[in-house]
Parts: C-alpha cells; sequence; structure tokens
C-alpha cells in the first residue's frame, strides 16, 4: 500500500498536528506501507524542496506571495495542488490521505480528480473553530459561515473521512453527512517517543524550587481557550489549602504575555513558574517533577468537540490527570478512575478539586495505573494505525475498480 499524506505542515516544525503526523506515518511504516508527505506554503521557506527527517520524507511545497483573502487562500490552494500532482505522478500512490485544515483538502480534491485517486479526509479540529479559539476569527462571523461551508463541502466530496474524535464525528452527521463514510482515528500516543516516564529529576526540581512542594503543572501552548487564566486565578484558594503549593508553567504562545502579567499580580505571585519553551527531547524531565497535570479548558465549541493529546502524553508518563468538564476531555478521562474532572471557567470549582486530589495520595498508584493501562491498549498509535486499514483497502479497490487514462498506476501492497 502506498499513501501520499497532505499536511499543512510537517517536521522539524514542532507541534501536535507534527507529532501526530510523525506518529501516523512511523506507525503506517512499521505495517509494510509506504508512506511520503506534502507540506503545504503554510510550512514556510526549507532548506531542499525534499527532505528526509526523522526518516520521514517530505515534499515541500513553495509559500506563495501574500495576497488579501480570499485571493491568497486560492493561490496557495493552486500552488498546493500542483505540487502534490507532481510528487502523485513521482509516487504513484494508491491513496491520498489530506489532512486538515480545509486548504489541503481542497488542494487534494483536485488532485484526486485529475489523477483517479481515492482521497480520504482527516480532520483534526474545524478550521472555523480553530480561528476562534485562537483569537484570529468570530462565531457566526461572514468568514466563519463561509469556512464552514467549505469545510462541510470537502467531507461531501472525500470518499471517506476520518475525525480525530466522536465530538467531531456527530458534528458532521449533524450536518447530513452520511455517518458510513466516517471513521474515528483517535488521538493516541506514540510509546516510543513517551515510553517508561524518567525518574524524579530532583536537579530540575531544584532548579525550579520545586524540591519537597506539592506540585501542578501544564506543558502545552498558551492560548486563550486553554484557561490557563482559569488556573492563576485559583492559586491563591490552592495555597492556602494546600501551603507547599506550586503551579509550574512550560510552554508557551499568544496568551504568554497577558498570563505572566496575571500571574506577577497574583498574591502567591512566588508559587508560579514560567519555564518558557523547552526542548522537546526535555519535556520528559518536567513531567517528573509536576504530580498533577491540569488542562483547564474553557467551555466553547473547539473544546467540547475537539479532543486534545497532552492529557494522553501525562498519562502514558504515569502523572495524575485534572482537567474541565468539556466534551473532548470526557472522551479521554474517565472522572475519579482514570482522571479528574472539573467545573470549567470556574477557578474556586479547580481550586477545591485539585485540594481534594491531593488530599487522597493513597488511592494515586492505582488511578496512575490505570491511566497507563488505558493508553496502552486504546491509544498506542501502533495500535490505532490499525483503523485506517480496511479504509485504505476499500478505497484502494474501488480506484482500481474506476481506473481511468489519467489515473496514476495503482502499486499494490
Amino acid at each position: 500500500m502506498r499513501i501520499l499524506h497532505i499536511l499543512d505542515h510537517g517536521l522539524p516544525l514542532h507541534s501536535g498536528y507534527t507529532f501526530r503526523t510523525r506518529a501516523i506515518l512511523k506507525a503506517q511504516i512499521a505495517r509494510g506501507w509506504e508512506v511520503a508527505a506534502v507540506t503545504g506554503p503554510r510550512h514556510g521557506e526549507s532548506p531542499a524542496t525534499d527532505e528526509v527527517v526523522d526518516g520521514l520524507h517530505f515534499h515541500r511545497t513553495a509559500p506563495t506571495r501574500p495576497a488579501p483573502p480570499p485571493l491568497g487562500e486560492w493561490r496557495e490552494v493552486r500552488a498546493f495542488a500542483r505540487r502534490i500532482e507532481a510528487v502523485a505522478r513521482d509516487f504513484r500512490p494508491d491513496i491520498l490521505h489530506a489532512h486538515s485544515p480545509v486548504l489541503d483538502a481542497m488542494a487534494g480534491q483536485r488532485v484526486a480528480q485529475r489523477l483517479g485517486l481515492p482521497l480520504l479526509y482527516e480532520i483534526r479540529a474545524f478550521w472555523e473553530d480553530a480561528a476562534v479559539g485562537n483569537g484570529t476569527g468570530r462565531e457566526a462571523s461572514l468568514k466563519y459561515r463561509i469556512t464552514k461551508a467549505l469545510e462541510t463541502r470537502a467531507v461531501r466530496k472525500a470518499q471517506a473521512v476520518a475525525v480525530i474524535c466522536e465530538g467531531l464525528r456527530g458534528d458532521l452527521v449533524r450536518r447530513g453527512i452520511d455517518a458510513a463514510k466516517i471513521f474515528v482515528s483517535p488521538n493516541g500516543v506514540d510509546l516510543t517517543l513517551f515510553g517508561e516516564p524518567l525518574p524524579h529529576d530532583a536537579a530540575l526540581a531544584a532548579e525550579l524550587g520545586v524540591t519537597g512542594a506539592e506540585t501542578i503543572g501544564f506543558i502545552g501552548s498558551f492560548y486563550d481557550y486553554e484557561g490557563l487564566d482559569n488556573l492563576i486565578d485559583a492559586m491563591p484558594a490552592l495555597v492556602a489549602s494546600r501551603p507547599s503549593m506550586h503551579l509550574v508553567l512550560v510552554g508557551g504562545g499568544p496568551a504568554e504575555a497577558a498570563l505572566r502579567a496575571q500571574a506577577a499580580a497574583s498574591p502567591v505571585a512566588d508559587r508560579i513558574k514560567f519555564v518558557g519553551r523547552v526542548p522537546h527531547h526535555d519535556v520528559e524531565r518536567y513531567y517528573s517533577v509536576v504530580d498533577v497535570l491540569v488542562y483547564p479548558r474553557k467551555r466553547m465549541r473547539l473544546t467540547e468537540l475537539v479532543t486534545p493529546l497532552k492529557p494522553l502524553e501525562a498519562m502514558a508518563q504515569r502523572r495524575l490527570v485534572a482537567a474541565s468538564d468539556v466534551g473532548g476531555h470526557r472522551e479521554l478521562i474517565r472522572d475519579g478512575d482514570t482522571g479528574t474532572l472539573f467545573a470549567p471557567d470556574d477557578p474556586r470549582a479547580l481550586a477545591r478539586s485539585i485540594a481534594a486530589l491531593f488530599s487522597g495520595r493513597d488511592q494515586w498508584e492505582a488511578r496512575r495505573n490505570r491511566a497507563r493501562a488505558f493508553v496502552e491498549a486504546e491509544r498506542n498509535w501502533s495500535v490505532n494505525v490499525a483503523r485506517y486499514e480496511s479504509v485504505y483497502q476499500r478505497l484502494a479497490m474501488s480506484g482500481a475498480m474506476n481506473d481511468s487514462p489519467s489515473r496514476t498506476p495503482v502499486v499494490k501492497a
């Protein structure tokens, strides 16, 4: 089986998007499939048009000249489609596998139609909701409605659709999309990267000033929808009930400046430590010194529909997790069993929940074991990738039956 992945961006850039992509491609290669990837104009400048990064083959698309919307987007789609077609004619895939956002699907569909190839469209989040979440869009605006319409159109045209969670699947079904063409390929953890957790890093704990302390933390990107302002607001009450409590924040992003100012004004500012961004290979060290990873996402359409990756990584690291009770978290965490859920957008509820968790340390080891077992059994990429196989085979068979003179020859597995 030969699969050409169509991506917004890829390694060596670091993001949740690129780590999921890496896990998928590595797991597919381990199954004996041949894979390659094309990244779009938004990946940015690259040192070469073709690169091998971490053993994965990426074909790059040159950035396009800036232009106001929608001209800029259409220019990107055209350039991306030309690059995808050139790569496909050389690589000769059985399947085109386009990953969100919708511009990637639009470019991929042009090539699929031209070459007679089947296309699978994988949605990790709806672009219009992601824009609202990161502060660059507004729900129900004209741009929001147009983007949503383009997404729905792309889903209707794709031969198969993958989504990362039930929330996205349910939303598409409510739009009138045939449920039979949608399958869930959930977020998972590459246990070759997040395998056995490191022992407690005493030197790092001393450097952070948390030796012997109770510690909560967040490791990830600082967007407003992550609710880190609520976590900082909860700290005075947490310190009052748990005098040795410290908060460690690892990462950065658009909300960082506002969060740093908020923390500096807190009466417990000395208990809040900003680490900044750290190299990916150092992340496990920070997991080792945090007792509980907290994910206080705000309640909004994006967080209700989409499951995050970070709680799964924390579970794989045998860390306790506590998260706001929104739809995306409920798909990952069983309250009181594999983690703790608290009311969203409520710092007092957050503080009470975390304080209660620290009062029940006798239950921690069993909860860690259950959470790790959940990741190994249900969210391990070596297991998750099998979900693609039957869909790929069906699409490849239908593509072979509908062969056309313009079609790139199918190469069987």
